[in-house]
């Protein structure tokens, strides 16, 4: 009695999508994968090999996707998602090896391919690398709390309707304090408070290069570039001649902001930066605005926020807040209205328009976030800090 042929492996519905369940399918099928491809005995039959597995139209692949991916309920899906991808992997690696095999035996000198000969029979040499093996995944990053409090504070004035702006690093005296309205005694021009660029004795004070001190630059390269209205927000590195310590970095992050129109007014200000705090720290935060001094805006005044630790009581626990000095609010950012001797630098008539500046330390803002408490910790690079944040 002649003896009946294997019938061929099918995709099964399956009942459940526990571990165990999805592991003995996969074995099945890769145990059937390998059963088919040691039967290969030509091109022809490869052909419908690859097909029977791999056609997108019913090949087996779609049906286990069919079957096991989109069946599966929305609490396994991840899993069995993975488990697929990794699949498909190890069949596209099976097909090809077939057909690596059948070539090499075809192209041997002298020898004929013998029927239902296998591409196991071909070994590679001891030693040899498979580049047929999966590599190895590295696990994705996160954010540094830096760049990550940067990228929210960005994307809150965004949607908003202000665009980005970067500058250099490396500026001129021109552009990070005369165009600013600093006068040439102010004591930020001193070398106590920035970093110069070494042998600039020589040129015009104006183009002697330094490592900005703030990010405003970029508002001045800005406004000689586009017209009012603008309103942009620039993030960045800036430098002083600071020593490290826990509150203290010569290399810390800014993030500028400046809107120039027609009619615009501390009002603006206030709103736009109350929206703003809201949108960082929760809507129960409440902004205040007191007198202050920049040489670049007129009036200005800094911006206090209520302390989110004690909900701006000042006393946490029975104690006194040490985080408001029980005052109830955290000094947090600058700001104030674009003095019009700026707009002369820039060819911006003062009688038509007006703006207004704003600017936050975003290792401050981070601080606050995320209960910090040196600043150093956000530049040592040390894994055990950095992996809170994943």
């Amino acid at each position: 009695m002649p003896k009946e042929k294997a019938s061929l492996y099918a995709v099964p519905k399956l009942k459940a999508f526990s571990a165990a369940t999805l592991g003995k399918a996969v074995e099945k099928l890769l145990d059937a994968l390998t059963a088919e491809s040691k039967t290969i005995p030509d091109e022809a039959t490869w052909k419908t090999f690859r097909d029977r597995w791999m056609s997108r139209n019913n090949g087996l692949l779609t049906q286990v996707n069919d079957l096991w991916l989109k069946a599966a309920p929305k609490e396994a899906k991840r899993e069995v998602g993975q488990l697929v991808n990794e699949l498909k992997k190890q069949v596209e690696v099976k097909v090809e090896n077939v057909r690596a095999s059948l070539s090499a035996l075809a192209s041997a000198p002298g020898e004929k391919p013998k029927k239902q000969q296998t591409h196991a029979s071909v070994q590679p040499p001891r030693g040899a690398i498979d580049i047929t093996l999966p590599g190895i995944h590295r696990p994705f990053g996160a954010e540094h709390p830096v760049i990550k409090t940067m990228n929210e504070i960005v994307s809150v004035f965004r949607d908003l309707g202000y665009s980005v702006q970067e500058g250099p690093e490396i500026e001129t005296d021109y552009y990070n304090f005369e165009a600013l309205n600093f006068p040439p005694n102010h004591p930020a021009r001193d070398t106590q408070d920035t970093l110069f660029i070494a042998n600039q004795e020589s040129k015009p004070a104006r183009d002697r290069l330094l490592l900005r001190t703030h990010t405003s630059p970029v508002q001045i390269r800005t406004m000689e570039k586009m017209r009012p209205p603008l309103r942009i927000v620039i993030p960045g590195k800036v430098h002083r001649n600071d020593a490290p310590d826990a509150t203290h970095s010569p290399i810390f992050h800014q993030v500028e902001g400046l809107a120039v129109d027609t009619n615009i007014t501390f009002s603006d200000l206030k709103g736009t930066l109350d929206h703003a705090m809201k949108a960082l720290f929760g809507s129960s935060v409440k902004t205040r605005f007191y007198p202050s001094f920049f040489p670049f805006t007129e009036p200005s005044a800094d911006v206090q926020l209520s302390c989110i630790f004690c909900g701006g009581k000042g006393y946490r626990d029975g104690n006194r807040c040490p985080n408001c000095k029980a005052s109830g609010w955290i000094e947090l950012l600058g700001c104030g209205m674009v003095d019009p001797n700026v707009f002369g630098f820039v060819d911006y008539d003062s009688t038509k328009v007006s703006g207004f500046a704003f600017g936050m330390g975003i290792e401050r803002i981070a601080i606050l976030k995320y209960g910090v408490d040196d600043i150093q910790l956000f530049y040592q690079g040390d894994v055990r800090f950095l992996e809170q944040f994943l």
